[in-house]
């Protein structure tokens, strides 16, 4: 389950920060969001793998089940905003009087709808 969050998280990761940020608030908190479930996955991943877990006395399924609870909220939360980003694909951006552009060019709207799903 964690290689998972690892793979998904690293591919939501990159495929963000490969955008034009239009909306530095709403990406803001979808990057933190992979960056910090991922860091947070790997370390879960290392205190398994290096037999901590034997020595640290805490209940790790309710740690589990609240670990993936959270990040499942944190997920879902970071997926409504970057959504609302790419709905956003149509609206032209004014930069002054004369020229207007999308808030995302095509390439980009493709890119955040993959970061979306």
């Amino acid at each position: 389950v964690f290689l998972s969050l690892q793979l998904f998280g690293t591919i939501v990761w990159i495929l963000v920060a490969s955008t034009r940020v239009p909306l530095p608030l709403l990406q803001g908190w979808v990057m933190f969001v992979a960056v910090t479930a991922w860091f947070l996955s790997i370390v879960f991943l290392c205190v398994f793998l290096f037999g901590y877990a034997n020595r640290i006395a805490v209940n790790w399924n309710q740690t589990d089940f609240l670990f993936h609870g959270v990040t499942f909220v944190f997920y879902f939360g970071a997926f409504l905003l970057q959504a609302a980003t790419t709905s956003l694909h149509h609206f032209p951006r004014k930069f002054n009087s004369t020229t207007q552009e999308k808030i995302l060019a095509d390439h980009e709207y493709n890119i955040s709808i993959a970061a979306s799903v």
